[in-house]
């Protein structure tokens, strides 16, 4: 894809609480002015929350990246939440209801695969986690 018709996307480094809200905020907007709506839009902030809840759970630090998604006729907003933590030894577990290491309620990645249309994981244990995840409009 050329430059000129790559999607903008937004980096939002998630280091502390108050930058959950930034990139609560500002996936909001985005997902406005792709046309969402209502409660597509709480849908849209929650998965933010959850992905960066975890980002500084578990590594730390990381990026939310907010960006348009474009694919069969299709529009919607692409969320990808990135780390360097430890990363996840049992993705498989990880994203099972009420499986938590941090003594937590366990809904967090399994809540967020449920909200959004697709879902993608990839964690390598020492190098850390990207959760890809995609809301497409109706």
């Amino acid at each position: 894809m050329s430059e000129e018709h790559r999607p903008i996307e937004t980096r939002v480094p998630i280091r502390a609480d108050i930058d959950i809200v930034t990139a609560r905020q500002q996936g909001r907007a985005l997902a406005q002015r792709i046309g969402f709506a209502g409660t597509d839009l709480t849908v849209i902030a929650t998965a933010i929350s959850e992905l960066g809840r975890n980002i500084l759970t578990y590594a730390g630090t990381g990026t939310i990246i907010l960006r348009p998604g474009f694919a069969a006729g299709h529009r919607g907003i692409v969320i990808v939440a990135e780390d360097e933590g430890p990363g996840i030894a049992d993705v498989e577990l990880a994203v099972q209801d009420g499986y938590s290491t941090s003594a937590s309620l366990g809904l967090g990645l399994p809540g967020t695969r449920r909200l959004m249309d697709e879902f993608d994981i990839v964690s390598v244990v020492g190098h850390g986690t990207t959760v890809t995840v995609k809301k497409w409009l109706n």
